[in-house]
């Protein structure tokens, strides 16, 4: 490996920790919005019966399941955060830096909602309040995590791939 493939890997985790930054403030701040604008299940009505804001806060995963294991959901958002890390930490390729970092950001809000939130510590309740017609209702770091999916489906179907194969090393004539 060159001086330059470490550098490159460096910046790319740079660019990976400032886009989750970014979901961080961006589903943090909406969900700021959410609890001091909307009132707890009052639903106000944005598109029809297709969108609305209506808060809610949830202590199971995607559709409400598993309300009464919240404490493993905290778990397993607490490993996804370290894995993708790790994972980020070794990547070369910027679609796959830009789709660890949106994914880091999500499942990093998700942990501090389940860690620090109401009723308890490592229990806490993810706020929602976008919802989707009578399907679910979700928040920012959902969308994100989402299209983070979708994002992946289409890299490995181009092949991209996640870390550049090395160059080979020029043979050197023996003497």
């Amino acid at each position: 490996m060159t001086d330059a493939a470490p550098r490159r890997s460096h910046r790319l985790y740079a660019l990976v920790i400032g886009l989750a930054l970014l979901v961080i403030l961006l589903d943090q701040g909406s969900k700021w919005w959410a609890e001091s604008t909307l009132t707890v299940g009052k639903p106000v009505q944005i598109i029809g019966d297709l969108l609305r804001f209506q808060l809610i806060y949830n202590p199971g995963a995607a559709f409400s399941i598993g309300t009464g294991f919240t404490w493993i959901f905290t778990i397993v958002a607490a490993v996804a955060v370290v894995a993708i890390a790790i994972f980020a930490w070794r990547v070369t390729s910027r679609a796959w830096a830009v789709l660890l970092g949106l994914l880091l950001g999500g499942a990093a809000t998700h942990f501090g909602d389940r860690m620090f939130r109401q009723p308890s510590l490592g229990q806490g309740h993810v706020v929602d309040f976008i919802g989707y017609g009578n399907l679910f209702i979700g928040n920012v770091a959902d969308i994100v995590i989402v299209g983070c999916g979708v994002f992946g489906v289409i890299l490995m179907a181009r092949g991209v791939k996640f870390r550049a194969e090395p160059e080979p090393e020029l043979a050197t004539p023996e003497a």
